[in-house]
């Protein structure tokens, strides 16, 4: 079994995650989504595996899929240098909030994400933001892309060292372009 990076108050509530080991049984689930939306938090650019950057993976999951962006903090500028235009430039709690509400619009406003993936977020903010939307947002499924369990999500990727990480996302990427 994994566990979670960190272990304050991760099993709140009657549901946890489910740890997703296989990237094509997460690629079939992202593509049922009829909306999905994907959150770039800080740390995407900063990185570095092994030839790539984590924002590089996350802009080639939004082409395959043709998701929806959230830029956070300073990803902005970096997706734009790697030819994607955000749909909207939230703060990661501001986002949060906004998924909360089922009636909000969505970042193109074409109506609200059914689907929502993390890619660079701080764990401990990811937990608590993973956290208020489990008990906040049943409409939402939430799914992370970071190499730590989070407890929180609805699908949530095994701990992975970042060799297997890389790995992972490739597999992923190739799942969902196929």
């Amino acid at each position: 079994m994994s566990l979670p990076l960190h272990y304050v108050n991760v099993l709140t509530g009657l549901k946890g995650c489910r740890v997703i080991e296989d990237p094509q049984a997460l690629g079939k689930i992202i593509k049922k989504s009829e909306r999905p939306l994907l959150v770039f938090g800080p740390r995407c650019p900063d990185i570095f595996l092994n030839g790539r950057y984590a924002i590089e993976y996350g802009v080639d999951i939004v082409k395959a899929i043709g998701a929806a962006t959230c830029a956070t903090a300073c990803t902005k500028k970096k997706l734009m240098e790697y030819g994607i235009l955000p749909d909207s430039t939230y703060d990661i709690i501001e986002i949060i909030n906004h998924l909360k509400d089922p009636d909000w619009k969505g970042v193109k406003k074409q109506g609200n994400h059914d689907l929502v993936m993390f890619l660079g977020v701080r764990t401990d903010l990811g937990n608590q933001g993973l956290s208020t939307l489990k008990h906040y947002a049943p409409h939402l499924k939430t799914v992370t892309l970071c190499p730590y369990v989070y407890p929180h999500a609805t699908f949530s990727l095994a701990n992975l060292k970042a060799d297997k990480w890389k790995e992972y996302l490739e597999g992923l990427i190739q799942s969902l372009k196929s």
